[in-house]
């Protein structure tokens, strides 16, 4: 999720680690907040993988900054990515809003309805959180308020990301 990020965001405009780590930070909120000490690791590791390119520049106020960029690796890379999310980015609702920010890099419009398909199959699988032996339980199946609630809410959530899965994916199709 995070080189996905990474990759996403530099696809849009080159940026020094620390505009990145905010919009990373910004995009995956309080759940998947981006320390340093992972972030320059990741950007490392990619530098050296040939997806980004760094080049320094005078600092405004303080000491120069690293500037990364995209490579035609990185571009080709994101691209790969996004047409091919493994099942734990259609599944992981975090990792799924990973995706869905930068899908629009994905060029081709059925490239984009196969990624959402994806999507909208997992959606329409019976799930729950809670299970009485392998049946997943309703909210009116429970008596706890809390987990009633929770899936309350999950629910209602779900429905609106099935409308919006379906509208787009005609949109798309055309």
């Amino acid at each position: 999720m995070l080189e996905l990020a990474i990759l996403g965001f530099l696809y849009d405009a080159p940026l020094h680690g620390y505009e990145l780590r905010k919009r990373i930070t910004a995009l995956t909120g309080h759940v998947k907040p981006v320390a340093e000490s992972t972030l320059y690791p990741a950007i490392k590791r990619m530098e050296k993988a040939g997806l980004l390119a760094r080049a320094t520049e005078p600092g405004a106020v303080a000491a120069p900054r690293h500037v990364l960029t995209l490579t035609e690796d990185g571009r080709g890379e994101l691209r790969r990515r996004l047409a091919e999310p493994d099942r734990r980015d259609i599944t992981d609702e975090n990792r799924w809003f990973t995706v869905l920010a930068f899908l629009r890099h994905l060029d081709d419009p059925a490239a984009q309805a196969d990624v959402l398909r994806r999507r909208l199959a997992f959606l329409e699988e019976p799930a729950s959180f809670f299970y009485e032996g392998d049946r997943p339980l309703r909210a009116e199946e429970l008596d706890d308020p809390f987990r009633r609630g929770l899936l309350t809410i999950a629910r209602a959530t779900s429905r609106a990301e099935l409308t919006w899965l379906r509208e787009t994916i005609r949109s798309l199709d055309g």
